[in-house]
């Protein structure tokens, strides 16, 4: 019978191993199509980067929020851009994007620094693009009741060239648009910085007729519901979906089925609202004194999204005057410094989970250290040690509980052999050896609890953090945030844990034995599809924990 229960516990194991292997090739096979798919799509753009059209399009008409106060009076259109393209390609050192000038929306937006594969620096990330595959724009306009944007148009704009580049030399790159109205001029002013993926948006509107100019800016991100697919390993499904901090929370996530369920509105002075991916992200930042109002929906009629804000006080310009309207609108890297001096809580779309107070210190430690050696698996490494460190008497604790345990353990297989058949005395003749021996089963429990939030939230950490993103280690290991493709390192980590396992008692339960037995096999096989920075961690924290208990239980073995 034994030997058919372990053949059968050997096949589940080898059948489980087996399904692993093969859901991670299939979402490799549909990462790599997904990602040929979207190339595909680029690369036809960029054979023909714009297919002007003759006249603007009018919006869907649900497509530009409602203005808070009246409707926006009919757009007219003053000077149409005399260009046949109506694109506006913009290049910096951190963005490269495309401005439709139908609206003014950014369209298409690449990272030059992130590349979308490892050493193809020819292939740059591309975050927001509009094509057969996807959509994911970021709009922005004026409502109210001078209004540009509403629901019988948007404008079009004009603009000295259809190429921008930040010179060498210049932090700060200029591109404006224009546009008349019928007793206004409208400048959309976009101003990028160097060494910085947050755009000013600027509408400056001089009132050129004899009545006040009044109106309301906007701006909203367009996306559907597609997954990026990065290939992040079994169980680790990042966040994908719409964020907004809240006069209540600081941080609220909401997927998009239930956005499909339910339209969100929130009132708020400030504020953002974001769309967040693994690793990079993009949002709407208004003016933080000013009171916005904030729509998340789904359209009603195709499979998009609209987060948007609108400001809820009107700008008055007076006749001969001058007046502005701005927003920030960033698109990139979640870098955790970055997003922190943007706004309050924008932060929180780094999402380490509920222990986001414990994983953000960690990080801050991480990148400490990452300064001083220049390595982020070095890195990884030298703070497990100093975790380690942290907790080394509690460890110390459990060690000796569990080194208390295998010594006291011939004694209990006696008991067993004895009372194996009388449960109730079996017990209670185990109460009175542990009382004799001083020896507390649970001593070795608790220790490890106090541990498990630390160790959760470095896990997150490690796995949200974009600087991992094709950060390299040495030898095989050129990209710590995907799996090692040689499984060395998840090989080394099941030998690990199969010596820890034999520094500790075994379990008096015959199943509960054979089970332990096989987990570092089955864990074996489980990080052989994690990041290689994740297993980089458990192999260090593994070999430094075997390192603790096998001093410890050396010294009360030789105690005897």
């Amino acid at each position: 019978m034994n030997l058919l229960r372990n053949a059968l516990i050997g096949g589940i194991v080898l059948v489980s191993f087996l399904l692993i292997i093969r859901w991670n090739e299939f979402q490799e096979r549909k990462f790599e199509e997904t990602q040929l798919q979207q190339s595909s799509a680029n690369t036809s753009e960029q054979v023909a980067p714009s297919i002007p059209s003759e006249q603007p399009q009018a919006p869907n008409g649900e497509e530009v929020p409602d203005a808070p106060v009246s409707d926006t009076k009919d757009a007219v259109e003053f000077s149409a851009n005399t260009d046949s393209n109506r694109q506006i390609h913009v290049s910096t050192d951190t963005l490269d994007l495309v401005i439709d000038t139908n609206g003014g929306d950014i369209v298409r937006l690449s990272l030059p620094q992130y590349y979308a594969k490892l050493h193809e620096k020819d292939n740059p990330f591309v975050l927001l693009n509009n094509n057969d595959t996807s959509t994911y724009i970021a709009q922005s306009g004026l409502v109210g009741p001078n209004g540009t944007d509403g629901k019988n148009g948007r404008p079009r704009f004009s603009a000295a060239a259809s190429d921008y580049t930040l010179e060498q030399g210049k932090d700060t790159l200029v591109v404006d648009l224009k546009y008349q109205q019928e007793n206004a001029i409208i400048t959309k002013r976009f101003t990028f910085h160097r060494d910085s993926y947050l755009i000013d948006l600027e509408y400056l509107i001089e009132n050129t007729g004899d009545t006040n100019w009044v109106g309301n800016l906007y701006g909203q991100i367009k996306r559907d519901d597609h997954n990026p697919a990065q290939a992040v390993g079994v169980g680790m499904q990042p966040f994908l979906g719409a964020a907004i901090t809240t006069p209540e929370t600081n941080y609220k996530k909401l997927k998009f089925d239930e956005l499909a369920k339910e339209k969100v509105e929130v009132a708020n002075t400030g504020g953002w609202v974001a769309m967040v991916q693994h690793y990079f992200m993009s949002a709407w930042v208004p003016d933080q004194d000013k009171d916005q109002k904030y729509v998340l929906r789904k359209s009603r009629n195709a499979n998009v999204y609209f987060l948007s804000f609108t400001t809820l006080t009107s700008t008055t310009v007076a006749p001969g005057t001058t007046g502005s309207i701005k927003a920030q609108y960033y698109a990139g890297p979640k870098h955790i410094r970055v997003l922190e001096k943007i706004a309050p809580h924008l932060d929180l779309t780094i999402d380490y989970s509920w222990l986001w107070f414990i994983a953000k210190p960690l990080f801050y430690a991480l990148d400490f250290i990452h300064g001083l050696v220049g390595n982020w698996g070095l890195a990884i490494i030298l703070l497990t040690c100093c975790i380690k460190l942290v907790f080394f008497y509690p460890s110390a604790m459990s060690y000796r509980s569990m080194a208390k345990m295998r010594k006291v353990q011939p004694l209990m297989n006696e008991l067993k052999e004895r009372y194996g058949d009388d449960r109730q005395r079996m017990s209670a003749e185990l109460m009175k050896l542990y009382k004799k021996e001083k020896v507390n089963p649970l001593g070795g429990c608790l220790p490890i609890l106090l541990q498990m939030p630390v160790f959760i939230a470095l896990y997150w950490m490690i796995m949200e953090s974009v600087e991992l993103r094709h950060a390299p280690f040495y030898l095989w290991i050129h990209d710590l945030s995907v799996r090692d493709p040689y499984f060395v390192l998840p090989l080394i980590m099941g030998v690990t844990m199969w010596i820890q396992q034999k520094l500790n008692p075994t379990p008096a339960d015959p199943m509960q034995a054979k089970v332990m037995q096989l987990m570092p096999f089955f864990f074996t096989a489980l990080f052989m599809m994690f990041p290689a920075g994740l297993v980089l961690y458990w192999v260090v924290n593994n070999t430094l924990s075997i390192t603790q208990q096998y001093i410890i239980t050396r010294q009360i073995e030789k105690a005897d």
